[in-house]
C-alpha cells in the first residue's frame, strides 16, 4: 500500500462516520406527532361562562350521557310558559292595531306551538309526566309569567296601548325564559344530553333577538 493510499484510508472513514450521524438525525425529526395531539371540540358556554373543551376521547365518553331530573323539570316548566305566550298572541289577532306586532306575533306563535310539540314528545319518549307538579308549576310562575291581573288588563286593552302592553308583557315573558336557561346551564350535570342543549341554547339566543326587537318597537311608540 503506498503512502497516499493510507492516508486516504482515515478520511474515507470520516467520510462514512458522518454520513450515518446525518442519515440518524434526519429520521429523528422524521419521528410523528404524538398521539396525545387530537382534535379538540370546544362547547359554548351560556351568556358569561366559559366555553367547554372536549379531546375525541372525551367526546366518546360524553356521548352516552342521560338527561337529568333538572332536564325534565326545564322541558316541563316551559310547556306552561310557551302556553301563556300563545295566549297572548291570540290577543294581537283580535286587538293590536301595529303591524310590526302582528308579524312578531304570528312568527311567536309558530315557533311555540312547534316547540310545545317537541318538548312533549321528548317527555313522552322518556316517559317522563307532561305536566308539572303543583310546587314546581308555583315556582316557574315566577319565571316572568304574568300573572292573572296582568293578562286582564292585556285582554281589556285596544289599539296601541294594547300593542304596548303586549311588547312589555312579552319582554317580561321572554326575560323569564332567559331565567330559566341560565338556572338549567348552571346546574351540575345539566344540559348534557344533546337535545336539551341545542333547545336551550335556541331559546336564549331567538328570545334575546326578540326582546332586542321589541324594545325597538317600544322606543318607537314613544316617540
Amino acid at each position: 500500500m503506498t503512502k497516499i493510499d493510507i492516508l486516504k484510508t482515515p478520511l474515507i472513514a470520516l467520510v462514512v462516520l458522518l454520513g450515518a450521524c446525518s442519515t440518524g438525525a434526519s429520521i429523528k425529526t422524521a419521528d410523528p406527532a404524538p398521539e396525545n395531539d387530537d382534535p379538540r371540540i370546544v362547547q359554548p358556554g351560556a351568556p358569561g361562562q366559559s366555553s367547554r373543551t372536549f379531546s375525541s376521547t372525551e367526546l366518546d365518553e360524553v356521548e352516552g350521557v342521560s338527561y337529568t331530573e333538572a332536564d325534565v323539570s326545564f322541558m316541563q316548566g316551559m310547556i306552561p310558559h310557551h302556553r301563556q305566550a300563545l295566549e297572548m298572541t291570540a290577543l294581537v289577532r283580535q286587538h293590536a292595531v301595529t303591524e310590526a306586532v302582528q308579524r312578531m306575533a304570528l312568527r311567536m306563535e309558530i315557533s311555540q306551538r312547534d316547540e310545545i310539540g317537541l318538548i312533549s314528545a321528548w317527555l313522552r319518549d322518556r316517559g317522563e309526566t307532561i305536566e308539572m307538579s303543583s310546587m314546581g308549576a308555583m315556582h316557574h310562575e315566577m319565571m316572568g309569567m304574568l300573572t292573572p291581573e296582568q293578562m286582564q288588563t292585556l285582554s281589556e286593552a285596544r289599539g296601541i296601548d294594547f300593542d304596548r302592553l303586549f311588547l312589555e308583557g312579552m319582554i317580561q315573558h321572554h326575560r323569564g325564559a332567559l331565567a330559566m336557561v341560565t338556572k338549567l346551564f348552571s346546574t351540575s350535570g345539566a344540559a348534557q344530553e344533546s337535545t336539551i342543549f341545542k333547545f336551550a341554547e335556541e331559546i336564549d339566543a331567538d328570545q334575546l333577538m326578540e326582546i332586542e326587537r321589541m324594545q325597538g318597537l317600544l322606543n318607537q311608540m314613544a316617540r
